[in-house]
């Protein structure tokens, strides 16, 4: 199990754009952890800053005490997993293909190349399939065959294919109707107290948030203002969280 640390963490991308502003908050080990906010507010930032596909420019981000920069990665990459809002699969690839891609941080090169993982992994992935609710006939089926609700559900399998200790949810079910969204976050959840993660989920629905975070971090203009259980969270900070701001980038920068 490990935590997640953000020491007055800033981000400033080269086109002068302030994403994340001295952030300070830990996350738990375990703890589901909802960040809200509007478009652009920097959520989708905050999430890179964990697995370092956006380094800090200031300040640190820390998981399991390990500093997320270039010395620590290759150390902590294979235990954060990562859920997309647009799935990130491989669409013309099958199913099978997809959620053993998962493991590749953990076998050789060339292995990963030619898709040839051993047994043990095989079978991991067709228990994680089976987990998400699909069946054995779906391994063999191209993604893009897909509904949008099956492929969320490939990508959570493919986060899960080496156990890790932080999954990183960014905007899972954004492309879901509301019955396929819970039905998608009830996977997470159970994935995820099965293993101990801890997760960090950003979302913009504030019902799915108060229904399945233990927590809420709200961010507006890269900076916390809220932060707290959801039985905490009020009209009146609802309104503050979406309230019409200057966004900032929540996507790389060109």
């Amino acid at each position: 199990m490990m935590d997640i640390r953000f020491e007055r963490t800033t981000v400033h991308y080269s086109d002068g754009t302030c994403a994340l502003d001295g952030v300070t908050f830990a996350v738990p080990a375990g703890q589901f952890c909802v960040v809200l906010g509007h478009s652009g507010a920097g959520k989708s930032t905050l999430l890179r800053t964990v697995n370092g596909m956006s380094l800090a420019t200031a300040g640190r981000v820390t998981v399991g005490g390990v500093a997320v920069d270039r010395a620590g990665l290759p150390t902590l990459r294979p235990r954060i997993g990562m859920i997309h809002q647009h799935y990130g699969l491989a669409s013309r690839s099958s199913v099978a293909t997809n959620v053993i891609a998962g493991a590749a941080p953990a076998v050789p090169f060339w292995r990963a190349l030619s898709g040839f993982y051993p047994l043990d992994l095989q079978y991991k992935a067709c228990a994680l399939v089976q987990a998400m609710g699909l069946e054995e006939a779906h391994l063999t089926r191209r993604v893009d065959s897909l509904s949008g609700g099956q492929q969320q559900r490939v990508g959570i399998a493919r986060a899960f294919m080496l156990d890790p200790a932080v999954i990183l949810a960014d905007e899972p079910v954004a492309s879901l109707d509301p019955r396929l969204s819970r039905d998608v976050l009830d996977l997470l959840r159970g994935q995820a107290q099965a293993r101990g993660a801890t997760v960090l989920c950003s979302l913009h629905q504030l019902d799915l948030a108060r229904h399945y975070a233990d927590r809420i971090v709200a961010l507006q203009n890269g900076r916390v203002i809220f932060d707290g259980p959801p039985s905490m969270l009020d009209p009146h900070d609802a309104k503050r969280i979406y309230a019409k701001r200057h966004p900032v980038a929540d996507a790389v920068p060109a």
